[in-house]
């Protein structure tokens, strides 16, 4: 069937019934990712760090829709403690979840910090707390309705290391390249779920997006001041609108015709912008090998195994 040229938000089906968490919805792609599911029918979790902050975004929406159905949950991706809160606070209030969409993002703060863990704060909020987050979730994503996971990646995981003999930058923090990990390691861990997904015969769907370049406060708020220089006003007149950059990630959530391991990305010159499409993922990504050294990395790191259902005879 595959996605329909030109593809745009109008296209969502009818979510009513629907339940959807978007991690980081108070504000860019996430906000935008929130409005469009909830305008179409979905009950939409805001997964935020800031819970004042994810208030005034469900405001936002419902003035605009005033029968959204939205719920404000509080989760701190860098801490894998609130991400089990979170997860058990879902378990307790719902019984199926749809869509997961592992889009919150941290880049590149000019000094090396530490989570609550004691792991590198990109590793820990962008790819970590996402990989412990899916993994608590599976159970109620396979009870759901044609389910998903769509893990955000970026552009820039094309360019980007996994350093396995140096995950936190103990021996030389730089900060984009340690963002670039932490957005290979989503493409990475994205690509890998849904290989353990299939074996499983699960009926959840991974799937891949990236935004191509768009103008959100991803690169205002944390980066170190040349790349907040460079993405924030430089290169600013370049990039689309979070509404532009979210249609990746909604075509992957919602679309009929998207796969499990599809990556879809902007049909635009050098994936910056445009319409969805299903594009390919660098050879790095889709490495068997590294997949597996990932997964066993990440399940020591967050103390989360996952539990996939047996094959069905």
């Amino acid at each position: 069937m595959g996605i329909p040229s030109g593809w745009t938000a109008e296209q969502i089906p009818d979510l009513s019934g629907r339940v959807a968490v978007v991690t980081g919805a108070n504000s860019g792609l996430g906000l935008a990712t929130t409005r469009a599911l909830a305008d179409k029918g979905a009950r939409v979790l805001l997964a935020v760090r800031d819970e004042d902050k994810g208030r005034a975004a469900a405001d936002a929406i419902t003035a605009g829709r005033p029968d959204a159905a939205l719920e404000v949950r509080r989760v701190d991706l860098a801490d894998l403690d609130s991400v089990r809160a979170f997860a058990g606070k879902l378990h307790a209030d719902h019984g199926h979840l749809d869509v997961l969409v592992n889009n919150a993002g941290l880049m590149a703060p000019p000094r090396r910090t530490h989570s609550a863990q004691g792991h590198e704060v990109q590793f820990a909020a962008n790819h970590l707390g996402h990989f412990a987050l899916t993994g608590l979730l599976l159970d109620l994503l396979a009870a759901g309705t044609e389910p998903r996971v769509v893990t955000v990646s970026s552009p820039n995981h094309r360019s980007a290391s996994l350093y396995f003999d140096d995950l936190g930058g103990e021996r030389g923090y730089a900060p984009m390249a340690y963002y670039n990990q932490s957005k290979l390691a989503n493409a990475v861990f994205g690509h890998q779920l849904h290989r353990r997904l299939t074996a499983a015969g699960s009926p959840v769907r991974s799937v891949l997006a990236h935004p191509g370049y768009a103008a959100t406060n991803l690169q205002t708020s944390s980066p170190a001041g040349l790349v907040r220089f460079l993405f924030g006003r430089l290169l600013l007149p370049l990039a689309q609108s979070a509404d532009r950059g979210a249609l990746p990630t909604l075509c992957a959530a919602t679309e009929p015709g998207v796969t499990g391991g599809q990556f879809l990305v902007p049909d635009g010159i050098g994936e910056l912008r445009g319409a969805p499409k299903a594009g390919e993922p660098a050879p790095r990504a889709t490495d068997e090998e590294t997949g597996r050294r990932l997964w066993d990395v990440s399940e020591e790191l967050t103390g989360v195994r996952y539990t996939f259902p047996a094959v069905a005879a």
